[in-house]
């Protein structure tokens, strides 16, 4: 993509190529996305595709631009340049006569309430009981009815292995339990999508297995996710797709076992050497 993108951040309007056409099967594509803090640049250039009910698993090194890239997913950081799609829609942008206009925050929330996303903290409200963090985006953002609202958050509850949680608080809950709820919160939304942060990087190694199994559930289920995870195991197991990034750039990407068991670039097979 031309350099005319660059400026998203500013807000203001921006000149862009149009773009090609959007594969149809594609939940999520991401063209040449670029990410900088200042002078600092932490994107240089992402391409991707998430298939709908793929699992993509990103790996990589601290710093290599993994949740920056989660992050963009859903608008949460601004794209410096590029363009991403969801559900094929432009996220945060509308495009008219080849120019991109920034949305305002009700039309990017509108947006983001079809992405569900677990962060490495769980983030739930702690003077709200499990069951009142579970059913509060729904009745306040999608008008759920409280009582369709507390019907579905007892069941997702249920799924993830907390039926009888639901009135306790987020102190009285272990790490594990925690993060489960919060999976739970992000599919009361009934997410087309799902974006995983390294759920699992603040818990106990002990607590680590429940939360992936739910996730493992998720993924039969059919759920499209994009997994930022230092769980080799898991992708190896559960993923669709393996993506290494390392400063800023995909530098591989192939079926799990594939990449895992033999890399083709030298800078991923350095860094799985040091993790598996």
């Amino acid at each position: 993509m031309a350099d005319e993108t660059k400026g998203y951040e500013t807000g203001i309007v921006v000149e862009t190529a149009e773009g090609a056409e959007l594969p149809g099967d594609a939940l999520v594509v991401a063209e040449n996305v670029h990410k900088s803090f200042g002078r600092l640049e932490v994107l240089k250039g992402i391409d991707l595709e998430v298939k709908r009910g793929e699992v993509m698993c990103i790996v990589g090194p601290s710093g290599s631009g993994k949740s920056t890239f989660l992050r963009c997913v859903n608008h949460l950081e601004k794209l410096s340049a590029g363009r991403l799609w969801v559900n094929g829609e432009l996220m945060g942008y509308r495009q008219k006569r080849g120019r991109l206009y920034e949305l305002r925050d009700s039309e990017i929330a509108a947006q983001r309430s079809d992405i569900g996303m677990v962060f490495q903290r769980f983030n739930l409200f702690p003077h709200l009981t499990v069951l009142g963090n579970v059913i509060e985006a729904p009745i306040q953002v999608k008008r759920v009815p409280r009582a369709q609202a507390t019907e579905r958050a007892l069941e997702l509850l249920d799924r993830v292995g907390l039926p009888d949680k639901a009135n306790a608080y987020p102190e009285q809950l272990s790490g594990g339990q925690q993060q489960r709820v919060a999976i739970a919160r992000a599919l009361a939304m009934e997410p087309s999508l799902m974006l995983f942060d390294e759920p699992t990087s603040a818990l106990d190694p002990e607590l680590v297995g429940e939360v992936l199994d739910v996730m493992r559930d998720l993924a039969r289920g059919g759920m499209t996710m994009v997994v930022v995870t230092h769980e080799m195991g898991f992708a190896r197991e559960v993923g669709d797709s393996l993506v290494f990034m390392d400063d800023g750039v995909v530098v591989e990407r192939g079926l799990p076992a594939e990449v895992l068991s033999n890399p083709q670039h030298e800078r991923t097979q350095a860094f799985l050497s040091k993790v598996l």
